[in-house]
């Protein structure tokens, strides 16, 4: 019977949200990077030019940062280090090993899920206010030359640090088989969440 039930780990509402945070993602930066050297302004030829790129660019990290803000209001509480977690951490090298059978019992993300969650929030927040600073012509005008100088400069490490972040997220989710079923259809096995997370399978199981 566990091999077979299916738990729902996502709503459909989760899950749409995710997509519109995935695909702006990809907008955002591909945009991005061929306003950011003009080695990638090639890039630019995916948003009809140069022009439409620039104007486009803000409003899609807009529309993402906006989407973001849902799903870290929805998901912070469930990304708060606790004591199992530092535990999770100090054993990295059974992590790495797949001896998910030595770890701690992990609730619904464990420590290195919420670490990139909370590094997320940050990058997603200077994006946002830098992107802000230097947005012409809506609001670069009202701030003094040197800040929208260090606006530019925030918004390109947060960026960078922020595309890293996803491609550890992305590549994660490809390692922990199962992990990308579970944004799609929006479950995910008994078995699987027994292996990866059985506190929360717990909690799960005493919900009904």
């Amino acid at each position: 019977m566990l091999k077979t039930a299916r738990i729902e780990r996502y709503a459909p509402g989760e899950r749409v949200n995710h997509w519109i945070i995935a695909i702006t993602f990809v907008l955002a930066a591909l945009s991005g990077l061929s306003l950011f050297h003009p080695s990638m302004f090639w890039l630019s030829n995916l948003f009809g030019g140069g022009p439409w790129t620039r104007i486009l660019h803000p409003f899609i990290g807009a529309v993402m940062a906006a989407a973001f803000c849902v799903i870290a209001v929805r998901f912070w509480h469930h990304n708060v280090l606790e004591a199992v977690d530092w535990q999770w951490l100090r054993q990295w090298r059974d992590v790495l090993a797949n001896r998910e059978d030595r770890l701690p019992r992990i609730g619904r993300y464990n420590a290195g899920q919420k670490a990139l969650f909370w590094v997320m929030v940050g990058c997603m927040a200077a994006l946002l206010v830098s992107g802000v600073v230097f947005w012409r012509p809506w609001f670069a005008y009202y701030f003094p030359i040197d800040l929208v100088r260090l606006a530019s400069l925030a918004h390109a490490l947060a960026a960078a640090v922020l595309i890293i972040g996803i491609i550890v997220h992305v590549y994660a989710a490809i390692w922990t088989k199962g992990s990308i079923g579970a944004m799609v259809r929006g479950t995910v096995s008994a078995r699987w969440a027994a292996k990866h997370h059985p506190a929360w399978l717990d909690e799960k199981m005493k919900q009904g």
